[in-house]
């Protein structure tokens, strides 16, 4: 399985995003030093592109499938793309505040402390439907790194969309989020031209 090992803060740099939405509170003090040379159609494309693949930790050929599937689906296919990306379970296991970083909620994922509808899904590209119910794992939740998170994130918004009982790390999809609820500085049309030339 491929693993994305690029410094955040340094990629955040590159592609002039702020580190807070992928949930990390640091900052670079280092600037960017570009040439002032004015960049291609192209070339925001691809940068918009490669912010929705940063942001949510997925690499090319899946993305690439998740825009297949929003251009089948019903209404605008980049308001579908980030709706498939943001209702991924490490995505969503994020927004509750079940886990501090994005990195970090694919990771609790993987390691299976994650039920859905009282099931263990182990996989962070699963796709939460709306009325399912995710909850940290019973025997998780007295572990002290679940306990150090809870602390952490207590202070974090959490969307309209999710109701969450944080004393009891579980929460409901009330409805799948809209692209006005996708509080992401990516500009989905432009994925959206790239893909379709």
């Amino acid at each position: 399985m491929a693993v994305n090992r690029v410094p955040v803060l340094k990629r955040c740099r590159s592609l002039d995003l702020e580190p807070g939405f992928l949930g990390y509170d640091k900052k670079s003090k280092r600037t960017l030093k570009r040439n002032t040379r004015k960049i291609s159609e192209y070339g925001q494309q691809l940068r918009e592109k490669q912010k929705a693949k940063f942001i949510y930790g997925v690499l090319e050929k899946p993305f690439r499938n998740y825009y297949d599937k929003a251009d089948r689906m019903k209404g605008m296919t980049g308001e579908n793309l980030m709706t498939m990306l943001e209702s991924r379970l490490d995505s969503v296991v994020y927004r509750m505040g079940f886990a501090r970083t994005r990195r970090e909620a694919r990771q609790v994922v993987g390691h299976k402390h994650i039920l859905v509808n009282g099931q263990s899904i182990s996989i962070p590209s699963y796709l939460i439907k709306a009325g399912d119910v995710i909850e940290v794992r019973a025997k998780s939740k007295t572990m002290q790194g679940f306990k150090d998170i809870a602390e952490a994130t207590a202070a974090r918004l959490t969307p309209e969309w999710v109701d969450v009982d944080k004393e009891n790390m579980k929460g409901t999809i009330s409805a799948l989020p809209k692209r006005d609820q996708i509080d992401v500085p990516v500009d989905e049309m432009q994925i959206v031209e790239l893909y379709s030339k």
